[in-house]
């Protein structure tokens, strides 16, 4: 979204993976004093030509005005994937292939270290370039329903988006819920508005069926060199829009994003979720035994708490954990609420670090459950909260985690308010739609860093 602002990100990328090939090259042959004459230009012109694709690679993502970073780093590494491709398939044509082979170690390194750096620190100069006022597209919103307030609040919610708001423009008299500041008149006034004004994008969120009132604000903007953006009037509780399709002419929006439904997406998750779970367990038998002794010697029961809860598809699974109560009767139809009698004074700490959940591990390996995904809840909860909460068992499209995105942006634990398990759901859903590995290291790192704080939700 946004030519002008687009084409300025997409032109200092470029030129920040470009600069990247050659300081990369640079420091690599640092460590190689026999690169010189022929073979040094040689390699030199080839590592310039490969950043083309690679280049290529990163510049048609700008069209996005907010990029996560695990997006960034993971749209470099594919893109130092493809320059390698193109570097070594050049180096074999021109038969120019440097004797010491720790040259392209050292290249592609440095290129994997510095081209997200890079590229991250760009984005950051850019945002605050934006939120000073410059390389900013003026843009106006036709229509004042709920499209159009959800449209105004997501552009000003971040002045690094790189968008000046300057008014609506009503089809017939202004919404009830529009400031008259914001307010600039009718489509009558949108001609002269913008004769008079420069504008660089408007944006339709009147019904796309509107065909007279589309096709004269189309022809007005055409008029004035101004790009227009048709937005469909799609729920707030619809999802991300996942993809553009067609059948014949008519296009259509696919409204349920789900990356994990690909085949090879399943599988790079589930290879991660094993790989992980085997080395946890591996490297964890003298915490397990020493936690199953001190439980042992401080309560009587079991060591281990089975629990049946919701996972993937609705579908029920025991769900294992260190037994942090004493036995009772309520643990699967009563949740754990603040200063909980039933909760051992070892339970307490173990709650309070989150070691009583070592154990799904096994779950994880079971299949049963993901490092990263939406927490499982109690059979009673996705009855009663189902009822309740809109997108409830979206949730469930993907596997249950030990830890998620809701949990390291604090909602996880006591949900004693409405209002809170609804975020949650929010974010477990966001998650979905959004998923991808490095999402998923994101938010592994991100837990490990909260476990060393206190978390007043937990207990």
């Amino acid at each position: 979204m946004g030519n002008k602002s687009s084409i300025y990100l997409s032109a200092a990328e470029s030129t920040v993976i470009i600069l990247t090939v050659n300081l990369c090259y640079i420091l690599a042959t640092m460590f190689d004093d026999d690169i010189i004459g022929f073979r040094w230009k040689v390699t030199w012109l080839v590592a310039n030509t490969a950043a083309i694709p690679a280049t290529y690679f990163i510049s048609r993502h700008t069209a996005t005005r907010s990029l996560h970073i695990d997006k960034i780093v993971g749209n470099a590494f594919v893109a130092a994937g493809i320059h390698a491709l193109f570097f070594f398939a050049l180096l074999s044509f021109l038969n120019s292939w440097i004797h010491d082979r720790s040259f392209y170690l050292w290249f592609y390194t440095a290129m994997c270290i510095l081209m997200p750096a890079n590229l991250i620190f760009t984005r950051l100069i850019i945002k605050r370039i934006r939120r000073n006022g410059c390389n900013s597209s003026s843009v106006i919103i036709i229509g004042t329903g709920d499209t159009a307030l959800r449209l105004r609040d997501e552009i000003l919610a971040d002045p690094g988006y790189g968008y000046t708001f300057k008014g609506f423009f009503s089809k017939y008299k202004r919404h009830d819920d529009i400031d008259t500041h914001d307010y600039i008149g009718t489509i009558d006034c949108l001609d002269a508005f913008l004769s008079a004004t420069h504008i660089d994008e408007v944006y339709f969120t009147l019904s796309a069926e509107d065909h007279e009132t589309l096709h004269r604000v189309v022809a007005i903007a055409d008029a004035c060199l101004t790009q227009v953006y048709v937005v469909p009037p799609i729920s707030r509780y619809a999802g991300k829009v996942n993809a553009l399709g067609t059948i014949g002419n008519v296009p259509f929006l696919c409204i349920r994003a789900n990356p994990l439904k690909n085949i090879v997406n399943r599988a790079i998750k589930r290879s991660g979720d094993i790989i992980g779970a085997i080395i946890f367990l591996l490297i964890s038998p003298i915490a397990f035994m020493t936690i199953a002794t001190v439980i042992k010697l401080t309560s009587p029961g079991p060591v281990l708490f089975r629990q049946k809860r919701t996972g993937y598809l609705g579908k029920e699974f025991t769900c294992y954990k260190f037994r942090t109560m004493y036995i009772n009767t309520q643990s699967n139809s009563t949740p754990t609420r603040r200063d909980d009698p039933r909760i051992t004074p070892v339970g307490r700490i173990l709650r309070r670090t989150s070691l009583d959940e070592l154990p799904q591990f096994i779950n994880v390996l079971r299949g049963d459950m993901s490092i990263v995904g939406p927490r499982p809840h109690m059979i009673s909860q996705t009855d009663d909260y189902t009822k309740l909460i809109d997108r409830y068992m979206v949730r469930h499209l993907i596997k249950p985690g030990i830890t998620g995105w809701a949990q390291i942006n604090g909602y996880r634990g006591l949900t004693e308010e409405l209002w809170k398990m609804e975020r949650r759901v929010e974010h477990d859903v966001w998650y979905m739609e959004n998923w991808s590995p490095m999402l998923d290291l994101k938010i592994i790192t991100l837990t490990a860093r909260n476990l060393l704080k206190r978390d007043n939700n937990v207990f």
